[in-house]
């Protein structure tokens, strides 16, 4: 056996049999309506990319409150999920299957974005950085310091939990074959995990099981309005993005990985984002399901982490949205296209649905298929 056959195994992932190892990592792509409903344009960027073994939505937003981007999706109204149901129609008409990941932004909103002029809500009273700028190129959001936030009380924390749990359910009636809670990249639930943005005295904050209880009360809100098979979680330990820090990462998400394995979830999406401790070595005995690494990966090193057993999938982010024929070029050896940055949050098709699927006619500005994702030339 080849070692890139493992690639394309099938996986059974909670309630759902996927094709192959290959999944599309959750991307901001900021087309959608402006009050959150999928378009056309996101029913056909799904469904060129419907190859890959599971497709990851982009963070869609659980509740007004949650909303961080202009043009970003929701999952909180009917009108959402019935937009949703015609993405999901055709990514299964295509033979693929779709989780829709749930992205609450908490402190990183504002006012603007949120109902009535809102102030941002988060874990604690903990401004980010009001200098930085994470996304810089055409990101449609307000281009001014980040807010103080105002802190949750432990009541509000409770109604934030059962909005994850209809969110679920507006999933289902979407037609997802899961969702998965975006735990990571500092949003509301690495926002209570991070003891620099948890500085709570209730029984959401303090201690590693303190801390966790938010991220873990929303995955018990999901299964019960759903299945264990239904829910995934996302997690990024150790990562500072977004101004989140916690003083002993290892802890933190060895507890949350043991207790999110006890409830039998879909699977476990890791990130190690240049951490200086082997985040996959620590966690991956720890948890009892469906394991799927993300960042840094390519074709070759995907496989050898699969044929291994250090991932059951691998998540592509660059690569997938430049290639929506991506499972097919690994599998032949065909060249890659070149991701453009510049497009990744404008609006329309360019840098969307206008990335070629390969001919043997293609274009000379390929990258070799076992490469990293290579940004076209004028954006490096």
């Amino acid at each position: 056996m080849d070692i890139l056959d493992h690639l394309f195994e099938p996986l059974q992932i909670g309630d759902t049999t996927v094709k192959n190892r290959l999944a599309m990592a959750p991307l901001t792509r900021q087309r959608s309506y402006l009050d959150g409903t999928p378009t056309d344009l996101n029913v056909e960027y799904y469904r060129q990319r419907a190859s890959a073994g599971l497709l990851i939505s982009e963070g869609v937003y659980p509740s007004e409150m949650g909303k961080g981007y202009l043009f970003s999706p929701g999952l909180c109204s009917d009108q959402h999920a019935a937009g949703w149901k015609q993405v999901t129609d055709a990514v299964h008409g295509e033979g693929g299957a779709i989780f829709a990941q749930v992205m609450h932004v908490g402190r990183l909103s504002d006012p603007l974005m949120l109902p009535n002029h809102a102030q941002p809500i988060g874990a604690s009273a903990v401004q980010p950085d009001p200098t930085a700028r994470h996304y810089t190129v055409n990101c449609p959001r307000a281009k001014r310091p980040y807010p103080e936030p105002r802190a949750l009380t432990t009541a509000e924390v409770w109604a934030a939990v059962e909005e994850f749990g209809e969110c679920a359910a507006y999933g289902k009636k979407a037609g997802f074959d899961g969702v998965e809670i975006h735990a990571a990249s500092g949003y509301l639930p690495m926002q209570f995990l991070s003891t620099n943005t948890n500085v709570r005295t209730d029984e959401f904050g303090g201690s590693v099981e303190n801390r966790a209880r938010f991220l873990l009360a929303c995955v018990d809100a999901m299964i019960a309005r759903t299945s264990p098979g239904y829910v995934a979680v996302k997690v990024g330990p150790g990562w500072t993005f977004h101004n989140v820090f916690d003083e002993d990462p290892v802890a933190t998400y060895s507890y949350v990985t043991k207790e999110l394995s006890k409830r039998g979830i879909a699977y476990l999406q890791v990130g190690n984002y240049g951490m200086d401790w082997d985040v996959h070595g620590t966690l991956r005995p720890l948890f009892d399901g469906p394991y799927m690494g993300v960042a840094g990966f390519t074709r070759t090193s995907a496989a050898e982490a699969i044929a291994d057993g250090r991932m059951d999938m691998v998540a592509f982010g660059q690569l997938l949205l430049a290639n929506p024929d991506l499972a097919e070029r690994f599998r032949n050896g065909w060249p890659l296209n070149r991701p453009d940055p510049a497009t990744y949050y404008t609006q329309g098709e360019a840098g969307y649905t206008d990335y070629p699927f390969y001919s043997a006619e293609a274009g000379e500005d390929l990258v070799d298929v076992d490469s990293m994702a290579t940004p076209l030339p004028s954006h490096k």
